[in-house]
């Protein structure tokens, strides 16, 4: 996608944003932040306020800040609500999100992140979960970790203020500051995720869509 943000990539004659959006509002979220940087006018234009998909859109654009996955929710603040959901832009999650939003709000935690229980069969297990908690999340495999990020998550505003101070933060910053304060809950989901970060499964997603998953 050089040329194009991935979430312009065409599935079946629509951006693959389009999609997301209908998966959004068919869960009940119609209120989206993009954070968006690096060729977003190109989303902008297409998208606009988002009414034509049912959706209220607004942007935070980064411009070439590189501010990180987590920095990038940081510049958006002041756009997001006290609680809210954390999607990456190239996954499509056929999750229970008022569920999972329920399960969270129920807790007197900073942030929620979805699992697979994966054991190295999608893609190498990276999360380690303990009693309802995320207990290690990490690049380097460590006994326990029979679990992978589902790529949805949830977070308080409140959780920004841990990376207050660096210019640039990931999500995986975020939450290594989380783990250790037991601050990070884990949902576990039987479901598998999708998303079109590679062609092999932008053609998985392609053949879904086509049977009307």
């Amino acid at each position: 996608t050089k040329d194009q943000p991935k979430s312009m990539v065409d599935v079946h004659g629509r951006p693959f944003l389009a999609w997301q959006l209908d998966l959004l509002r068919r869960q009940g979220v119609t209120d989206v932040v993009l954070c968006v940087g690096h060729l977003a006018d190109a989303i902008a234009r297409h998208f606009g306020d988002g009414s034509a998909f049912g959706v209220r859109l607004r942007y935070s654009d980064e411009g070439e800040r590189r501010l990180g996955t987590a920095g990038a929710l940081r510049w958006a603040q002041a756009l997001l609500e006290e609680a809210f959901f954390v999607m990456f832009g190239d996954s499509y999650l056929l999750f229970d999100f008022r569920a999972i939003m329920e399960h969270f709000l129920a807790r007197d935690r900073l942030a929620l992140m979805v699992v697979h229980r994966n054991e190295n069969r999608w893609n190498r297990s990276d999360v380690a979960v303990e009693e309802g908690h995320v207990t290690a999340y990490a690049a380097t495999p460590r006994p326990g970790m029979v679990h992978i990020n589902a790529g949805l998550s949830v977070l308080r505003r409140a959780a920004l203020e841990t990376i207050a101070s660096q210019p640039s933060a990931s999500l995986q910053d975020l939450y290594a500051t989380l783990i250790p304060q037991r601050q990070l809950l884990a949902y576990e989901t039987r479901q598998r995720f999708c998303e079109v970060g590679s062609l092999a499964v932008l053609e998985e997603f392609r053949r879904l869509v086509a049977e009307g998953g």
